[in-house]
């Protein structure tokens, strides 16, 4: 892994609305990186190319005068272009790597939901991963949560570190960190107005 102390909280964006500005997203996010958050990942789906681009240069920026790790959910050719910290992966853009696809220097997360992409994430030196849904999540309703037993099963054999996600909230850290994970990661539960003391 790149040599950084990495965070036990995992800051995840919702996604970013209000084209063109995002004026609310970024007031959001500067509250946000001013309660704590040192690991931040912007995810940003919905957006297009051009949009995706600006809003991650003006995250950079903002990570930067924080102190924050950005960790760009989205091309890898873009988290190169702007700067970014690192790049995190789908488990299906995971399942598909032959070798790791950026240099030792930009870290590299993925998203994982089996043994088997957990596997696939060390094979490929995947700095770290998230593992979900730990709990059922209003995000992903229809997804079935592995429950604590399961996830402490798959976390404790990973090679990389772990952090919990779907549920997660920063008072949970203590028991993820005892079912094997290095951290917990969220998107709602601490967004914009929540402390997460770090």
């Amino acid at each position: 892994m790149k040599d950084i102390s990495l965070p036990d909280f995992y800051q995840i964006t919702p996604e970013p609305v209000g084209s063109p500005h995002f004026e609310t997203f970024f007031a959001e996010l500067t509250d946000t990186l001013r309660s704590g958050i040192r690991l931040l990942q912007l995810r940003a789906k919905q957006l297009g190319p051009r949009e995706h681009l600006d809003v991650a240069r003006r995250t950079l920026d903002l990570c930067r005068q924080s102190g924050a790790i950005l960790i760009l959910n989205g091309p890898i050719d873009m988290a190169l272009e702007v700067g970014c910290d690192g790049v995190h992966l789908s488990s299906d853009a995971l399942m598909s790597l032959r070798s790791r696809p950026v240099p030792d220097t930009v870290l590299l997360s993925a998203a994982c939901h089996s043994a088997e992409q957990l596997e696939q994430a060390a094979s490929m030196a995947v700095d770290f991963v998230t593992l979900s849904p730990v709990l059922r999540t209003r995000t992903h309703p229809d997804a079935d949560p592995l429950g604590w037993e399961r996830f402490t099963e798959l976390a404790q054999r990973a090679r990389v570190p772990v952090f919990a996600l779907g549920g997660m909230h920063p008072d949970m850290l203590a028991q993820a960190k005892r079912a094997g994970a290095w951290g917990v990661a969220a998107i709602s539960a601490t967004w914009c107005h929540r402390s997460v003391g770090a």
